[in-house]
């Protein structure tokens, strides 16, 4: 099963547990979407607002000097939206009703993102492995330094004005 469907599977079952959730969706921090299970808005923009929101949490814990970022939560009129991160590269967004347990919430999302984590981390794309450069493969051509131009040595005497700079 890849990562798109089983995080597909855990977010809708993470609705049908808990019914204040009125959506999901996992983003990578880079704003992209992975999955979602978000009926009544733009998955893609949910994601990309995630992943800023995340990365403006992240800076503030960074200025406070108070641990690591943990979530991010914006009380609306009609709930809430919870960003937490899952994992290095992945973020879990909850939409939520109003009156929400967010204490509770956390754990469930916790146990969502503990479950999915290795999927997640086997998404992510290899880095290319970096090879080691061939002692015998010939020396890059340079420039002999004659055939550059030489910096000016003097000024030219008659010239008694510059113009500022702009």
């Amino acid at each position: 099963m890849n990562a798109e469907t089983m995080m597909g599977t855990e977010l809708r079952g993470l609705r049908r547990r808990r019914p204040e959730v009125a959506g999901t969706v996992l983003a990578g921090t880079d704003g992209l979407l992975i999955s979602s299970d978000l009926p009544a808005t733009d998955a893609t923009h949910l994601a990309a607002l995630a992943a800023a929101s995340f990365g403006v949490g992240r800076r503030m814990a960074a200025t406070v000097r108070q641990g690591e970022y943990h979530e991010s939560v914006v009380h609306t009129a009609a709930g809430c939206v919870v960003t937490y991160p899952a994992g290095r590269d992945a973020l879990l967004t909850l939409v939520t009703a109003p009156g929400a347990d967010l204490a509770v919430l956390r754990e469930e999302a916790r146990a969502v993102v503990d479950r999915a984590g290795p999927a997640l981390a086997a998404r992510r794309r290899p880095t290319p492995a970096l090879h080691p450069p061939d002692p015998h493969a010939p020396l890059a051509v340079r420039t002999p330094m004659a055939t550059l131009p030489a910096p000016r040595a003097h000024r030219d005497p008659y010239i008694t004005w510059r113009r500022p700079p702009i």
